[in-house]
């Protein structure tokens, strides 16, 4: 039975098959009826018999079954009980930007919604995991839970599937498909089918054991790899090696293909088991050579050790391949690993790797490849816990957590971002340059999570170290907080003074992200207190995003503007702006400022005498807040006001119920990605740009067929830019999803491809 190729059209995260799933047809029917009848269904069996791809085509085959999406959180490299919750929710894409515990924020996002939620491998977190599991599926009626063990979770209702090993003709069938994979000239024939029965017999039907064993027919006969595992079963036969004979066979496997190794495969396979989760090939270069290795030797040993089914190669579709270890694969590593006495050294350039990583990553935040990197530290999450778990040095710790600070911040991660520079502030107390950007990372945090005492206490004590220790950048940055946090608690005076002081600071230190921010707080300033000085502020913002090549604060300052021009009366202009600020936001995944772009429009759009759109963007809007557990008063209370007035014109202009379908209707795109396309897509721009019909052939967005319409007007890059508000490089963009979609290699095939739609529709 072919897996599942093709999951464009899915919600949720179900990663794409890379092979063939073979047999367990009757599994997957029985899995999927117990769900309909069950709340919580788990599979259980040895390791290595299959669990996790049997459930991962189950879902596959339930998606359709759950409005909300099918969502697999991957527990394998969770080693502290108390990170399952957190995993949960980066999982599931939902955010981590309150004080409140994480398992109440999933208990409140997923109420209300159906879902089918996959917790692989739980046992070595399994008292975490029955927790957790019980909690939510007490608060959160529309969910289903398909879990994967080696143990029972032991709750109330839940129903057990014990998945047993391959009958023998499946077996020799996936034999035949991997052996297949890796040399094209394999076949099973009448010849050969009982050494291949016997090999499978001999693996005990055991899929991981089998899959290990094809990658040796490239080179070997099946004969030969049968008549060598049976010296291997009597090697652990006379070794009294313990354990249940299928868990000896699985091990003779691994032991087998280890000693198949060269001594440098050997080594690299150790070295690899300290990734936590995927790695990337810099990754493994960086931490796996030296002592032994170089490092352009890293990339031909992975290469062997991926050909040899050691190495998954999981994601080819990026910029970048990423690697993953099976986890009996990588447990099987870390023993090795100890017993080289090589594991301490691995950790810590593992952590000095990822240190490292984050370190250039915040030096080097603005710029053409900052939404490739806010997605690398998303994809390198579980590696950098990891690196933050390894305490021997408290005080790289503590650099560590404070570099992250946008992935904390932007990337929607305060909750975890809080707690770790907790740990770290309390680990490494000395009075150095490190506390001090700790200090003033843990007070940006808590600013942006509404904690206002937190922030002062840190700031105080921030602005001491500063001075004390001669940081001007930690006394700019200090200020700019501060100037934000007077300015919510309406200290006008002091904000302005505040504001006013920090921006020459940050300017004088060259630092691009906080003279972006001093720029926003000064001009939000300047907006509230109907400062004449306003726009001028407001375009200063944007000009410096722009110099820094700060995409994201390009967004949020096309969003400031937006504000401006809306209060001073403006409604074209604002609305031009709230919708570029809003595309500008493409591809970073950033909730709160789709969310408060969207309430811009609605706000703007209400004005405008558009009463039934400003309602539905107010539906998205709120259910990308929703997602986060919070709402817009936590996080930016003037806009909180904006929004009460808004909603109460329009339900007077509509009436509840009319305003109520249409929020509902708007409340259906929850995600960024889906509430950026609803947002753009509504209804007339105002921008003079005709666009081509929405129809079955047409798989542009709004705002890409905005583009492809002045593509066919012969407009160059800097053109479109400029007609509708975006940067050249946004545009650009815009070109090439254009180019990647519609299958075509040039400007030219777009402009007849768009005038000949416009035409027919005409």
């Amino acid at each position: 039975m072919a897996g599942p190729t093709d999951l464009s059209t899915v919600q949720g995260n179900l990663p794409g098959a890379l092979t063939t799933f073979v047999g367990r047809r009757r599994e997957v029917a029985e899995i999927r009826r117990l769900l309909s009848e069950a709340r919580l269904v788990t599979l259980t069996g040895v390791g290595g018999v299959g669990k996790t791809r049997l459930a991962l085509e189950a879902a596959f085959a339930a998606r359709t079954g759950f409005a909300d999406g099918v969502w697999l959180a991957d527990l394998a490299s969770v080693p502290d009980p108390s990170e399952v919750a957190g995993t949960v929710a980066m999982a599931l894409g939902g955010l981590d930007l309150g004080i409140r515990p994480v398992a109440d924020h999933l208990s409140s996002y997923l109420s209300g919604r159906q879902v089918l939620l996959v917790l692989d491998n739980c046992e070595h977190v399994i008292d975490a995991c029955a927790g957790l599991v019980q909690s939510l599926l007490s608060s959160a009626p529309g969910l289903r839970i398909l879990a994967t063990s080696r143990h029972m979770l032991a709750i109330p209702a839940e129903r057990l599937v014990t998945v047993h090993p391959l009958p023998q003709t499946d077996a020799v069938d996936l034999l035949r498909d991997r052996a297949a994979a890796v040399g094209p000239k394999f076949q099973v024939t009448d010849r050969n089918w009982s050494a291949c029965a016997r090999l499978c017999r001999e693996l005990d039907g055991l899929p991981l054991a089998i899959e290990l064993a094809a990658a040796r027919l490239r080179t070997l006969t099946v004969e030969q790899v049968a008549d060598r595992l049976e010296d291997r079963f009597g090697l652990l036969t006379s070794g009294n090696r313990l354990g249940p004979p299928r868990q000896r066979s699985l091990r003779a496997m691994i032991d087998y293909s280890y000693e198949l190794c060269g001594p440098a495969e050997q080594l690299l396979w150790h070295r690899l088991s300290v990734f936590s989760g995927s790695f990337s090939l810099d990754a493994a270069e960086g931490v796996c050579s030296g002592d032994g290795m170089a490092p352009s030797d890293v990339m031909d040993l992975l290469d062997r050790l991926v050909n040899q089914s050691i190495v998954l190669a999981t994601d080819k579709q990026g910029r970048h391949a990423r690697y993953q270890l099976l986890e009996a694969i990588r447990e099987y590593g870390r023993e090795r690993l100890a017993e080289s006495g090589e594991e301490q050294l691995l950790r810590r350039r593992h952590r000095d790797f990822f240190l490292a990583l984050a370190q250039h990553i915040d030096g080097d935040w603005c710029g053409p490849r900052q939404a490739e990197n806010m997605a690398r530290l998303r994809a390198e999450h579980g590696n950098l816990r990891s690196a933050l778990r390894y305490r021997a040095d408290p005080r790289a710790t503590l650099a560590l957590a404070a570099a992250l600070r946008f992935h904390w911040v932007l990337g929607g991660l305060l909750g975890e971002g809080r707690r770790q520079l907790e740990h770290a502030l309390t680990a490494a107390p000395e009075p150095t340059p490190a506390r001090a950007d700790g200090l003033i990372c843990g007070a940006w945090v808590a600013l942006c999570q509404g904690d206002h005492a937190v922030t002062e206490r840190w700031l105080t004590e921030a602005e001491k170290l500063g001075d004390d220790l001669g940081l001007p950048s930690v006394k700019a940055w200090a200020e700019t907080l501060r100037a934000s946090l007077a300015t919510r608690q309406e200290r006008w005076a002091e904000a302005r003074a505040l504001a006013e002081a920090a921006l020459p600071a940050q300017r004088a230190l060259q630092d691009g992200p906080g003279e972006i921010y001093a720029l926003l707080v000064l001009g939000l300033l300047r907006i509230l207190l109907r400062d004449p000085r306003a726009t001028q502020t407001c375009q200063e913002t944007l000009a410096a995003a722009e110099a820094h090549g700060d995409l994201m604060g390009r967004g949020y300052a096309l969003w400031l503007l937006g504000w401006d021009a809306w209060v001073r009366g403006d409604l074209e202009a604002g609305t031009r702006f709230a919708r570029s600020s809003l595309d500008t936001g493409r591809g970073f995944h950033d909730y709160l400022g789709t969310a408060q772009e969207l309430e811009l429009l609605a706000c703007l759009s209400a004005d405008g005498g558009h009463h039934n759109r400003a309602a539905r963007l107010l539906g998205a809007a709120t259910a990308v807040l929703r997602e986060l557990g919070t709402e817009i008063a936590a996080v930016n209370p003037y806009a909180a006001r904006s929004r009460r007035e808004c909603e109460k014109a329009v339900v007077r202009a509509l009436g509840p119920q009319a305003y109520g379908a249409a929020f509902d209707e708007g409340a259906r795109h929850s995600t960024p990605a889906q509430a950026i396309d609803y947002g753009l897509g509504s209804d007339d721009t105002g921008t003079g740009v005709d666009t081509a019909p929405d129809t079955a052939t047409n798989p542009l967005t709004h705002r890409e067929n905005q583009v492809a319409a002045l593509v066919a007007q012969g407009k160059s890059n800097q053109q479109i830019a400029s007609a509708l508000a975006l940067s050249p490089r946004t545009a650009e963009f815009h070109i090439k999803n254009i180019l990647a979609k519609l299958a075509f290699g040039s400007r030219a095939q777009i402009a007849a491809w768009w005038t000949g739609n416009h035409s027919s529709a005409s």
